[in-house]
C-alpha cells in the first residue's frame, strides 16, 4: 500500500510540475533557473570565478519560489507575503545580473567564457526585469480588486 501512494504522489507532483511549467509564471521561472546555470557554468568555466556567487544565488532563490509556486504553499504559508518577496527577488537579480554582466562583458578582453556569461547575465537581467513588471502588474491588480470605495456622503 505504502508503494501505490509513494507513486501517486510523485505522479501529481509529476503532473503538477508540468502544468505549472505551462503557466506565464512558471515558464519565466523555469527560464531563469535554466539562464542562472549557463551563466553559472560559463563563469565557472572563466579565469575569474568571482562571479558565480551571483548566479548561485538567483538560481536557488528562483528555484524555491519556483517550489512554492508549483505546490501552492503561498497559498498555505500566509505569514510571508510572497508576492512582494517575489518582486525583491526580481527586482534584486535583475540589478545584479545587469551589473555584474556589463563588468564582465566590459572586463572580459580574451575570455570567451567570461564574455559568453555576461552576455547571458545580459539577457537574464531582461527577463528578470521583465518578471519583476509582471509581479508588479499583478501587486497592482489585486490593490485594486481589493480597494473598498469609500462614500463620502455617509
Amino acid at each position: 500500500m505504502a508503494a501505490d501512494t509513494t507513486e501517486t504522489s510523485s505522479a501529481s507532483v509529476g503532473e503538477r510540475l508540468k502544468g505549472y511549467v505551462r503557466t506565464q509564471k512558471g515558464s519565466i521561472l523555469a527560464t531563469e533557473i535554466v539562464l542562472s546555470l549557463i551563466i553559472l557554468i560559463c563563469y565557472a568555466s572563466s579565469y575569474y570565478g568571482g562571479y558565480t556567487a551571483v548566479a548561485i544565488v538567483e538560481m536557488v532563490m528562483a528555484i524555491i519560489f519556483f517550489g512554492v509556486f508549483m505546490m501552492d504553499l503561498d497559498k498555505q504559508f500566509q505569514v510571508v507575503n510572497w508576492l512582494w518577496s517575489d518582486l525583491i527577488r526580481a527586482a534584486i537579480g535583475a540589478l545584479l545580473y545587469i551589473i555584474t554582466s556589463l563588468i564582465c562583458v566590459i572586463r572580459g578582453a580574451g575570455d570567451g567564457a567570461l564574455i559568453a556569461g555576461g552576455v547571458f547575465g545580459l539577457i537574464a537581467g531582461v527577463l528578470f526585469a521583465y518578471d519583476t513588471y509582471t509581479i508588479y502588474l499583478q501587486i497592482k491588480s489585486s490593490r485594486s480588486q481589493t480597494a473598498v470605495p469609500t462614500d463620502e456622503r455617509v
